[in-house]
Formats: structure tokens, C-alpha cells, sequence
């Protein structure tokens, strides 16, 4: 037989030996026959293996079961234990390679696993605005147990000073002193700590003996006893290092009873700790970038003017998707005669040329409407006309308004709005009496940049002194979430409910009531309040 059998009778003595079973047990015949397996085996008292063997036994029944014997065999085996009238016939295999080979597979595959995983959920918890400690924090819960039982991670600040950001432990109850641990060591352990030399040196520094290397040169007091607490054994040291710039390191802590990490786990660790630094500064680039685009798109847009009895109020707020920087824009200015300019627009994109093209219409757009004497369906139609003749190329939506009076109406407390839109969502007017009216006409002018020709409507609304007028770009009122029609009667239905507050607070509360999640879109918008005339 190539499989290993022995017997045994009643009173679980060997009876019967095959040649096998000498080999993989490590013992003759004459040592095992009439032997007590209990005596002759002492580590399976208690084991698997007893249990299977007394169940076989009293049940009648056969069992099948793997289990491991320590040392002196320090093996696994594949067992088939029959009862029999007169004992247990017992036939097994070594299947320590074979257990060997599968546990090898299994880390391998949990390797590869926490490399795609340690990438997801960095890059997902940075994306989703939580910051660097959140992101590193999901790290360190993903590296354990496949690298170690417990972690840290340090992220290194602007000034090069270290802060510890994260950490986890295997064991729930041990949760709070690696937590402990990481607030007290970075000021208690030596300038020569692995953690500050990995850091130094871009290198991963092993260490197998971490109670000699760090444990023994702590002050005495809560760290060391935290530390002693913890009770590490070996451990792993990785820079979080990207193009060049270490921004931060892992520490990976093994305790006793697990063989310290092998090539394998180290190489693993490493990939991950690529993956991790290059997607942090991946976001502080995308920040840097944003933060400049946007710094540049604010510098567009000035600040609203204050004319005589009226306030305005601007916002403009980007989006936390796409780009962060896109074609939105808003003005306001006096013309010479005192009429005051609203104006309003959205070029078509959501990426740094559109925000080139909102610049350069917004700067036409000025040019052309600071005259006296020309209304906004001029002022559209001139501006289309240039946008052809220099070639840009460039659609947009835009809306127009004019707010002027004249001395009759300021002895009678009214106002005119005159105004003109080429694509843009309607323009809402709150009334005193609370009703609020969108300026829209019955078919809408085609956007700018599509033909310079076509002609513009103008539209005029007297009002009275107190009236509020907001022009908005779509971001406000539209969204994968929220069909335009809707969202635009959800504006209307938030002004009239907001319309008695302060126009700053107006402003800030329809965004937050329309808006209250990330924004999908940029949006811009600017309103007007008449005031009453003394």
C-alpha cells in the first residue's frame, strides 16, 4: 500500500503496522505493536485527532478529517479512521507539501487582493474629499492580517515633521494601545528608529528584533508600557515614497508566534505602499492644479459694484467632480449713465479652455456693454458678431439685464428691467407681493456662437422698488439628479419661501437648499435688490 495504516484494538494498542506507516510516523514496529497510542503520542491527546478517533469508535461510523501533529512529526495528514468489531483501522497521507502549496496560493491570492485593495480605497477615500488621514487610516485596516497584526502610518507635513495618522490592530481589544502607541512613540523613539530612517534613506528597513531595536531604548513610562504591551517581535518599514518626494511611511508589526515576513510579504508591502504614496500625490498635484485654476477662473470675477439704492450679491461656487474649473462667469458694473448691468453666462466644457473662453467673453462682453445707449439684445448681438469675426469658436449661453429708471418712475417707486437671454435659464424675478416670475418669452433665443446673424429679443419689465432679480447658471438647476424644469421650480419655490431675508443670505441659502450634496456643476449667480427710494 502507499498509504500509511495501522490498527488498533479496543483498549487502542497498535495491532497491526504496515511498512508506511513505520516511515511517515518515524517509528518501527517493534516500538508500536502492543503499544498505547495515547503514550506512544502524547500532543494527539486532546487533538483532532482523539476526537475522531473516540467518535469513530463509539458511533460506528467512519470519520475523514485532516490535522496537524507537532513536532517531532511536525506534519498534516489526511486521515480515514474505520471502526471495525475488534478496534479502528486507521490509513493516512502526509499532505504537508500539498497543505504547503495551498496556504502558499491562499497568501498569494490575499497579496494580490490587498494590493487592488490598498489602491481602491485610498484613491475612493480621497476622492470623496475625506482627506490623507482618512485615506491612510482605510490603509492601515486593509494591510492587516495579510501583512501583519498590527500597523501604523505616518504622513510627513509640509514643514517635514512626522505625525503618526493611522493605525489597526488584528485584535479588536488591542485596538486602543496600537492607537495609544502611535500618539506617544514619534516623540519618545531614538533619531536612529527605523521609521525615521526609512524616511531619511527612501529605503525599507526590516527589523528582526524590534524589542532590542526600539523596545529596550524608550523612556520608562506609558509608551514603554504600551509598547511592552503590544509586544512586537519583527517588523517592516516602507517609505511612502512617489516621484521622488517621501511623503510619508507604513510600519507593519508582527508578534509572536508568526515567522517574520518573507520576500513575498515584503515585496507586497512594498507595492502597496507605491501604490498609496503615488495616489497622494497624485491628489495634492490635482489640489495644486485646482487650487491654481481656480484662484485664476475667481480672478475673472470681480467683485459686484454698489450702485445707488441696490445691493447686489455674486457667488460662485465649482464643482467638486469633474475638473473643478469650467466656463460659469457673472458681472455686474454701472455703465456712464448710472444703469446698472446684470449679466450671466455658461461656456460650453468643464475644463481649463473653457475657462480661457469664459475669459475672454466676459472681457468682450464688458467692453461692448460699457456704452450708454445700447440695450442687451444689442449688446448679445455684438457680442456673437465678435465672437465669429476673431474666430473663437466658442458656444456659450448668456442672459442680459439692464436696471434702469427714469424720473417718473423713481417718484413713483418703480423700476424697468430690461433684458435678453441667448440660451441660458430663465432669470427670476421675487416680487413684493412674494410672486415669483421667470423672464422667459415663448421661444428662446438660440445660444451664442452657433449664428451671428440670428436675430435677439428684448424684453421689458417694470417692477417696483423692493423687487428682487437673480440670474443663475444651470449648475444650480441641473444635475444627473435633477431635470432642468424641476429644478428650476425648485428655485422658485425656494425663493418665495427665502425671499425676506437679506440678499447675501438669499443667496448662500438657495444654493444649500438646491445644492445641499457635492456639486455636480459649477454655479455661479448674481442678484439685485431695489431698494425702497428715499
Amino acid at each position: 500500500m502507499n498509504a500509511a495504516f495501522f490498527a488498533l484494538d479496543r483498549q487502542w494498542r497498535f495491532s497491526y503496522v504496515n511498512g508506511e506507516a513505520e516511515r511517515v510516523l518515524g517509528r518501527s514496529r517493534g516500538e508500536l505493536l502492543g503499544g498505547d497510542i495515547w503514550q506512544l503520542f502524547p500532543a494527539a491527546v486532546g487533538s483532532d485527532f482523539e476526537a475522531h478517533y473516540r467518535g469513530a469508535a463509539a458511533t460506528g461510523r467512519e470519520r475523514v478529517f485532516e490535522a496537524y501533529y507537532p513536532a517531532p512529526l511536525d506534519a498534516w495528514y489526511e486521515v480515514r479512521a474505520w471502526p471495525a468489531p475488534d478496534g479502528l483501522s486507521v490509513y493516512f497521507l502526509d499532505v504537508t507539501e500539498r497543505r504547503a502549496a495551498e496556504e502558499r496560493a491562499r497568501a498569494s491570492a490575499a497579496r494580490l487582493a490587498l494590493i487592488a485593495e490598498a489602491g481602491a480605497v485610498t484613491g475612493e477615500t480621497l476622492g470623496s474629499g475625506a482627506g490623507e488621514d482618512a485615506a491612510l487610516q482605510r490603509l492601515a485596516e486593509a494591510v492587516v492580517p495579510v501583512l501583519g497584526d498590527w500597523v501604523i502610518v505616518s504622513l510627513a507635513g509640509a514643514d517635514g515633521r512626522m505625525r503618526d495618522v493611522g493605525s489597526w490592530h488584528t485584535d479588536p481589544a488591542r485596538r486602543g494601545a496600537v492607537a495609544r502607541y502611535a500618539a506617544l512613540r514619534l516623540a519618545s523613539i531614538p533619531p536612529d528608529a527605523p521609521v525615521l530612517r526609512a524616511l531619511a534613506s527612501g529605503r525599507t528597513l526590516t527589523v528582526p528584533d524590534v524589542g532590542a531595536t526600539i523596545g529596550r531604548n524608550l523612556p520608562p513610562g506609558e509608551v514603554s508600557d504600551v509598547f511592552w504591551t503590544l509586544d512586537p517581535r519583527t517588523a517592516v518599514t516602507l517609505p511612502l515614497a512617489a516621484r521622488g518626494r517621501t511623503l510619508g511611511a507604513l510600519s507593519i508589526y508582527r508578534s509572536a508566534g508568526r515567522l517574520a515576513a518573507d520576500e513575498d510579504d515584503i515585496a507586497t508591502a512594498q507595492e502597496v505602499a507605491a501604490r498609496v504614496a503615488l495616489a497622494l500625490d497624485n491628489a495634492r498635484l490635482y489640489e495644486q492644479q485646482r487650487g491654481l485654476a481656480e484662484g485664476l477662473q475667481r480672478s475673472l470675477l470681480s467683485a459686484p459694484p454698489a450702485p445707488d439704492s441696490a445691493e447686489i450679491v455674486v457667488r460662485y461656487r465649482p464643482a467638486v467632480e469633474v475638473a473643478q474649473v469650467g466656463g460659469d462667469w457673472y458681472d455686474a458694473f454701472v455703465q456712464p449713465s448710472g444703469t446698472t448691468m446684470l449679466m450671466i453666462g455658461d461656456v460650453v466644457g468643464h475644463d481649463t479652455e473653457a475657462a480661457a473662453a469664459m475669459g475672454q467673453l466676459r472681457g468682450l462682453l464688458r467692453g461692448i456693454a460699457y456704452r450708454d445707449g445700447v440695450g442687451p439684445a444689442q449688446v448679445l448681438s455684438d457680442l456673437d458678431a465678435a465672437v465669429q469675426g476673431l474666430g473663437m469658436r466658442t458656444m456659450a449661453t448668456a442672459a442680459v439685464a439692464q436696471v434702469e429708471q427714469d424720473p417718473e418712475q423713481r417718484d413713483a417707486g418703480l423700476t424697468t428691467l430690461r433684458w435678453s437671454n441667448a440660451g441660458h435659464p430663465p432669470p427670476l424675478v421675487l416680487h413684493t407681493d412674494g410672486r415669483v416670475q421667470a423672464l422667459e418669452t415663448e421661444r428662446p433665443d438660440l445660444l451664442l456662437g452657433v449664428d451671428p446673424d440670428t436675430p435677439r429679443s428684448e424684453s421689458v419689465l417694470t417692477v417696483r422698488r423692493g423687487t428682487t432679480l437673480l440670474l443663475y447658471t444651470d449648475g444650480l438647476v441641473e444635475g444627473r439628479d435633477l431635470p432642468l424644469d424641476e429644478g428650476i421650480g425648485r428655485l422658485r419655490a425656494a425663493l418665495a419661501d427665502l425671499g425676506d431675508q437679506p440678499l447675501d443670505r438669499l443667496c448662500d441659502a438657495v444654493i444649500e437648499r438646491l445644492r445641499p450634496e457635492r456639486l455636480q456643476d459649477d454655479i455661479a449667480l448674481v442678484a439685485i435688490r431695489l431698494h425702497p427710494q428715499g
